[in-house]
């Protein structure tokens, strides 16, 4: 049997020297190396996306791989992708190391300089667990797709674009076709979540900052059950204390909401740190909110240019969404995508603050009603992302496209 094996090596000397030995194992099928851990993710998400038959049996992760931390990209992997065997890379051997790589997730840990007997070993045995749980769990093309739902991260290009708004409505779409759906405020100092909602609530995402490991149980007694079924992770109270949450514990909630919801929507807000910056980073789909203005459509081409530079998020993968629309404005969509360089959604979001603003003051977001022009584009905008759930005799497993979406919504809310 051919063993397919990805490694993920930062360091070109590094790198080569992997690719040269793994080429010398017996049936071994070495791919280019991937040079960090955002292009691993989104690797072995478009692979899964094909076919189980896609997706290698060994991925070797660098202890020096970046941006996201090996330990923490190894508990990533192992989540979203069960099937893989993860073997981790390094210098230090020691049993404390070893402890903390196989409660991330790895099936082994090999030393550098790399030993071909040790490589071998380590990767013979990773391939045979790949394959044992791959035969146990059956051939079917849904179940290594990675584990819970989609993570669709809603960012603001500038403040007061109508970030907040666009993700409860994500939210609440998803839920009303039938999708079990979570709504995390990570608008750290200033999220708006619980008054859009009018919920008020005690606990808030730090207090899961600290926790190592969020057991199921952890995770229920820090969501809020709201009354339309969104289980919602609200932000502090007090702004300050939104420091405590930082990457490596944004990356650990967003994994736990995603095992327990088959759609986490994330407001981002506008104001970038190392929490946001890690949930955008592991989203399925990121959108970012603008106004067709030019202050708004320039701090969305800043903000698309700083996700480059920071490795964060390409271009190409960023999906701009227009609110507050219409066809008068100077400034369309094609002009937006092409300032930008990213694509932008075709569901544009209309101008018509008169239909939000009871629902607004009220903070009873849920009750917009039906017949909104506003509801109607979000809606629709979660079906062309794919968060609902597909009508009767979709061909399209669990993708619902344009105004197909509000009809799916539609049946859901009628049954």
């Amino acid at each position: 049997m051919t063993t397919r094996i990805l490694p993920a090596v930062g360091e070109p000397d590094a790198a080569r020297s992997i690719t040269t030995l793994l080429s010398q194992l017996p049936d071994a099928e070495p791919a280019p190396p991937v040079g960090d851990s955002t292009s691993l993710l989104d690797m072995l998400a478009r692979l899964a996306a094909e076919s189980l038959d896609e997706l290698p049996e060994v991925v070797l992760v660098h202890e020096r791989i970046g941006p996201v931390p090996a330990l923490e990209l190894i508990r990533e992997v192992a989540l979203r992708f069960p099937a893989v065997g993860v073997i981790l890379v390094t210098v230090d051997a020691g049993p404390l190391l070893y402890s903390a790589a196989m409660d991330s997730g790895a099936r082994g840990l090999v030393a550098l300089p790399l030993s071909y007997e040790e490589l071998a070993q380590r990767v013979q045995a990773a391939a045979g667990w790949s394959v044992g749980v791959r035969r146990h769990l059956g051939h079917s093309g849904d179940v290594f797709t990675g584990p819970g739902g989609t993570v669709v991260t809603v960012s603001g290009a500038k403040g007061g674009v109508g970030t907040t708004v666009i993700a409860v409505q994500l939210a609440l779409a998803a839920r009303a076709s039938g999708r079990t759906a979570a709504l995390a405020d990570l608008d750290l100092q200033a999220g708006d979540v619980a008054s859009y909602l009018d919920v008020q609530f005690r606990r808030s995402i730090v207090d899961l900052a600290g926790i190592q490991d969020i057991s199921p149980r952890v995770l229920q007694d820090a969501l809020f059950a709201h009354q339309t079924g969104i289980g919602l992770l609200l932000a502090p109270g007090e702004g300050e204390r939104g420091e405590e949450v930082n990457d490596r514990a944004v990356r650990q909630i967003v994994s736990a909401l995603r095992s327990r919801h088959e759609v986490v929507v994330v407001d981002c807000g506008t104001q970038m740190n190392g929490a946001n910056a890690a949930a955008i980073e592991m989203a399925d789909t990121t959108l970012l909110v603008t106004t067709p203005d030019v202050v708004a459509v320039r701090a969305a081409k800043r903000m698309v240019r700083m996700w480059d530079r920071l490795q964060i998020r390409k271009a190409e993968e960023t999906v701009i969404v227009v609110n507050r629309h219409n066809r008068g404005t100077e400034i369309q969509p094609p002009l937006i995508e092409k300032i930008t360089g990213t694509r932008v959604s075709r569901i544009v979001v209309p101008a018509n603050f008169k239909e939000l603003q009871p629902v607004v003051d009220a903070g009873r977001m849920q009750d917009l009603e039906p017949k909104s022009t506003v509801k109607q584009a979000v809606w629709a905008l979660a079906g062309e992302l794919g968060l609902l759930r597909p009508a009767a005799g979709d061909p399209k497993h669990g993708k619902v496209r344009g105004d197909r979406g509000v009809v799916a919504v539609r049946r859901a809310r009628s049954r």
